[in-house]
């Protein structure tokens, strides 16, 4: 059973499988971890249902964003127990002068959140060394330097986690596409309010785009990416 397995039928998927979609993409021998928009305001401050979350945090995906914190956690330390590069693409506190546009006129509640919302979840809040990416739009690269970043680390391969599935991560997915990088998508790793429109996205996104898998196979595959890639460092 797939994330999508009870929205996209069979026969969606056969067409899919027809033209020639969903093939993996593979790891590359440098990856580097994005976690995107995981703020109090996008998982609440305590673990609590999604009706009782938005009382706090209006945007906020309550228990399934703590969810994706508890696997993002695990690959956070492989990363960093590989040495390899972390980034956070996030939102910043909103200016109501200036930062309005057209995003606060979809999204009018966005504007309403205070300071605590924009901090990051302690449990894989970021340290010494990471990059902090402050983005005004949903992709993680638009109008930021993370290809600077990336180049500098001489990035093959995002593992992109964090929120929301349809949004943020979908569109940065789709831009590192673009970018000609290889895409894995940890699948616990990502939420969203809307488990219709997490799933249909995680389909969508295997489909054309990126390698969507569960938690455990993306952290052995990053072990063997890495392994791999020191064999052939010590082989030269």
């Amino acid at each position: 059973m797939r994330p999508w397995s009870s929205v996209i039928t069979e026969e969606e998927e056969r067409r899919y499988e027809a033209a020639g979609f969903g093939r993996s993409g593979g790891i590359g021998t440098r990856p580097a971890l994005l976690i995107i928009d995981v703020q109090y305001r996008t998982v609440g401050t305590r673990r609590l249902p999604y009706w009782e979350a938005i009382e706090e945090y209006p945007t906020a995906c309550g228990d399934v964003g703590w969810e994706a914190v508890d696997h993002i956690r695990p690959l956070l330390a492989e990363f960093r127990r590989l040495g390899l590069p972390v980034l956070y693409p996030h939102v910043a506190p909103k200016n109501a002068d200036t930062d309005s546009g057209r995003l606060a006129e979809k999204v009018p509640s966005i504007m309403t959140i205070d300071r605590r919302g924009y901090d990051f979840v302690e449990e894989i809040a970021p340290r010494k060394g990471d990059v902090l990416l402050p983005k005004k739009h949903p992709s993680a690269f638009f109008g930021t330097p993370l290809v600077s970043h990336l180049i500098d680390f001489g990035a093959d391969t995002l593992f992109v986690t964090g929120c929301t599935t349809s949004g943020c991560v979908r569109s940065s997915v789709s831009d590192a596409f673009a970018y000609n990088f290889k895409v894995v998508v940890p699948q616990e790793c990502v939420y969203d309010r809307s488990p219709t429109s997490h799933a249909a996205n995680l389909f969508d996104m295997n489909a054309k785009y990126a390698d969507v898998m569960p938690t455990d196979e993306a952290i052995a595959a990053l072990r063997r990416a890495v392994s791999a890639d020191a064999a052939r460092a010590a082989g030269e």
